[in-house]
């Protein structure tokens, strides 16, 4: 299971995050997996009991990465603004923050995903993907290149953490009765 960690936080993280954060995150994660009291008796610092929605050896995962990688946000305005901080001044956004302020959800995210999928051409773009359950935030997702999202989606089935691309999610939920 640490391998297929490993390829999901490298595919998620887009290279916010080294070779050593990764597999130190993947290690962790994996042996919270294979067996969560013994992880959690050797890391008494860990805040975790049985009441969270996740399992263990997942929110190791969601708790270890950086926030220019896991975005979350109570709204798309901003979820928006955590991202085009992640890229900082290097990168140019034609669409601003404040241009989402009274949208509705669907239109929102849209939009930001129209200006992803702009960015970086040589791989597809990028496309926001729901991560994982949020906890504290009504949005948690991370960004991750076009041409990756098929090899995320089977990883993310594979070590049983949810992944789906976010657009997709709201039209969904948007066109059910």
């Amino acid at each position: 299971m640490k391998d297929q960690l490993a390829a999901l936080i490298s595919l998620i993280s887009s290279g916010c995050m080294t070779d050593d954060e990764i597999g130190r995150v993947a290690t962790e994660a994996a042996e919270a997996y294979a067996d969560p009291q013994a992880f959690l008796q050797a890391n008494p610092d860990i805040n975790y009991d049985d009441s969270f929605p996740i399992p263990l050896g997942e929110w190791v995962v969601v708790g270890s990465l950086p926030e220019t990688v896991l975005f979350q946000a109570d709204d798309y305005q901003e979820l928006f603004t955590q991202i085009v901080a992640s890229f900082g001044d290097s990168v140019t956004f034609v669409l601003k923050p404040k241009q989402l302020a009274k949208t509705e959800p669907l239109t929102a995210l849209n939009r930001i995903q129209v200006q992803l999928s702009s960015l970086y051409p040589e791989k597809g773009g990028y496309v926001l993907v729901d991560f994982s359950e949020p906890l504290d935030d009504e949005l948690q997702a991370v960004l991750v290149y076009t041409c990756d999202v098929p090899r995320l989606m089977a990883l993310a089935v594979e070590v049983g953490i949810y992944a789906a691309p976010a657009l997709e999610v709201l039209r969904e939920q948007t066109e059910q009765p």
